[in-house]
């Protein structure tokens, strides 16, 4: 998000701003050069983009409508207005660690709702060059069983959407375990339903995907409905 170095100087009268007015001209020329790679490597894996400029400050209303015009957000994990973006975009968000291996395994969070299922196809739709990685959907609920809601139908489904897929049961409190769990793996990416859309659920209480992306060691594909 670009700084309003406008305001910068307004507070700065009496002094040398040259410094400021450099280091202005030194964040436009870098987001130039990062949209200019975008685009290459876009091309360069023949994917269709288009490339909007919005260097202003953050405005809320201008995330939602180019959000809801897009495939997919990549947003760093480093984003001062990140928990907002992410309740308020309306398409799948991708958020990017900024140092992070490619991935070469996949966790797909599954808490046997309709989110979680609905994250997961977005994906799939997405980034299907990804479903070829060896893949695990992780059932995390605190009992003693190894049951896994809905699995005849959820193994059916993942044997038409990936090539190398098992389940897993974790068996303790997501919220207090699973951003521990996740930060000991190396070169994953995780997948997630849900990012508190509901307003009062999402100032009240952290998710456990809030706490993975705090840790910001692991790429994470959200998809809320």
């Amino acid at each position: 998000m670009p700084v309003d170095y406008s305001a910068l100087a307004a507070t700065a009268s009496g002094v040398d701003l040259t410094p400021i007015l450099e280091l202005e001209d030194n964040e436009k020329e870098m987001i130039t050069t990062h949209k200019m790679l975008f685009a290459r490597q876009c091309e360069q894996q023949f994917i269709s983009h288009s490339v909007h400029d919005h260097d202003e400050e953050w405005r809320r209303d201008v995330l939602i409508k180019e959000s809801r015009f897009t495939d997919l957000m990549l947003i760093s994990a480093d984003f001062p207005y990140l928990r907002e973006a992410l309740h308020d975009a309306e398409c799948p968000v991708l958020v990017v660690p900024e140092n992070f291996s490619v991935p070469e395994h996949l966790f797909m969070a599954y808490d046997g709702s309709r989110e979680s299922l609905y994250a997961i196809k977005q994906f799939c739709y997405l980034l299907p060059g990804l479903t070829d990685l060896p893949t695990e959907i992780l059932y995390v609920h605190d009992d003693v069983t190894d049951n896994i809601p809905d699995l005849a139908s959820l193994q059916e489904f993942s044997r038409l959407k990936f090539n190398s897929m098992s389940f897993s049961k974790l068996h303790f409190p997501a919220r207090e375990y699973f951003a521990t769990w996740i930060s000991e793996k190396r070169h994953v990416l995780l997948v997630s339903g849900s990012f508190g859309r509901s307003t009062v659920s999402y100032l009240g209480k952290r998710s456990f995907v809030e706490d993975v992306i705090r840790g910001q060691r692991v790429p994470v594909f959200i998809a809320h409905r």
